[in-house]
């Protein structure tokens, strides 16, 4: 099985992003200085890349648990992707926090490591940038 997303990006960070299912339909905007969003109702690469690592990763670590006939109550990953700029090097970092409710911190702790290593994300970040994993 494969499957292909596809999205088109007018004008870069300070344009237009639509996929081709229609279903995102946004506009983006460098935010500023302070972090804060650069224009009303815009996102940015950033929180796009957040967004899609924190549901990937939630979905390894359900698998994963479930590979090793464990119930986690409920899921819940915060993936934290900071754009760190230095002398016009842009880099990414990311802290990705899990909460999973139902499994003892030991079993949530080795879930997470081991989902880690099979998430496309996870795969695709490996020796790339930094990616700190958190249980809270």
């Amino acid at each position: 099985m494969s499957f292909t997303a596809s999205a088109t990006t007018l004008a870069g960070r300070n344009g237009h992003v639509k996929s081709e299912t229609g279903v995102v339909d946004l506009d983006l905007a460098m935010p500023k200085p302070d972090g804060s969003p650069g224009k009303p109702g815009a996102t940015n690469p950033e929180e796009l890349f957040a967004s899609g690592y924190s549901a990937c990763f939630g979905s390894a670590v359900i698998a994963v648990a479930g590979a090793e006939k464990l119930r986690p109550e409920q899921v819940s990953i915060t993936a934290d992707v900071t754009l760190l700029t230095e002398n016009n090097d842009f880099r990414l970092a990311v802290v990705l926090k899990a909460h999973i409710e139902g499994l003892e911190a030991s079993e949530a702790e080795r879930i997470v490591h081991k989902a880690h290593e099979v998430c496309p994300y996870s795969k695709a970040t490996r020796n790339n940038i930094k990616v700190e994993l958190e249980i809270v």
